[in-house]
């Protein structure tokens, strides 16, 4: 008889970025709801304390960590604190990230470097500083896009760093799978997040997105915590450089 597959993640610690609000924290309570601890990580401060609070307050075991990715030299010192303060670090979830439309002749060099430099260089020296200390069986999450795969006019900095994260995901897995380490990502699709709230108050773009999307309705975070839990466990010690594409069938229909 095939035992049940194994969703728990009790004894494990998890450091997700970009903590402190919407898919993020969404994630963390995932995690932590499966047994995790969990190091909450953010640029800001003050709302990563509110949510360290409200995710406490909830009975999730969770840590809060100051930290802006875009600053290499800062992650190294910071994972190296977590890991002596929390014991061990077998789980990354790399979500930080940064989102700004603009018409590709108008892009300058500064939001270029703040768009790549969040969701690609902090992602990966955030990997790298993981990779280092996490035992046989660890595993890395990457948050990807439907940019990673489908081009979108307006964004094309962010289109480039989420395509740059789908490369690097599966070379970090080929590369780091004799580590013991597995690295996957998912890849929202429409979800409504403080970063694309301006869409959503356009109704006329919603009704027309809606009649894209297969089953009819944007995501809910719910809709992304089954899969990055089970990606994380070791129900899914066998899969690693995958990209889930989760976007109610949106990417099978184009």
């Amino acid at each position: 008889m095939t035992a049940s597959p194994d969703f728990s993640l009790l004894g494990r610690v998890a450091v997700v970025t970009g903590a402190s609000r919407g898919i993020g924290k969404a994630l963390s309570l995932a995690l932590a709801a499966a047994g995790a601890e969990v190091a909450l990580v953010s640029r800001d401060a003050v709302r990563l304390e509110q949510t360290r609070r409200e995710l406490s307050d909830q009975g999730c075991r969770v840590h809060a960590v100051a930290l802006d990715v875009v600053q290499p030299s800062h992650i190294e010192p910071v994972f190296a604190a977590i890991e002596a303060s929390l014991g061990r670090i077998d789980i990354l979830l790399n979500n930080a990230g940064v989102e700004q439309l603009c018409p590709s002749l108008e892009v300058v060099e500064a939001l270029w470097d703040r768009i790549v430099d969040t969701n690609l260089k902090g992602a990966f020296f955030c990997a790298q500083a993981a990779a280092r200390r996490m035992p046989a069986g660890g595993a890395i999450l990457n948050l990807c896009s439907l940019t990673s795969a489908v081009g979108v006019p307006g964004a094309a900095a962010y289109g480039a760093s989420k395509a740059g994260l789908a490369g690097l995901t599966r070379t970090l897995a080929t590369e780091w799978a004799a580590r013991g380490i597995r690295v996957n990502a998912i890849a929202p699709g429409y979800f409504r997040t403080e970063l694309t709230e301006a869409f959503y108050a356009d109704g006329e773009w919603q009704a027309q997105m809606r009649e894209k999307i297969p089953l009819r309705r944007f995501g809910d975070f719910r809709d992304l915590t089954g899969a990055a839990v089970f990606l994380c466990s070791s129900a899914a010690s066998y899969i690693t450089g995958q990209i889930l594409y989760i976007d109610g069938g949106y990417m099978a229909a184009i």
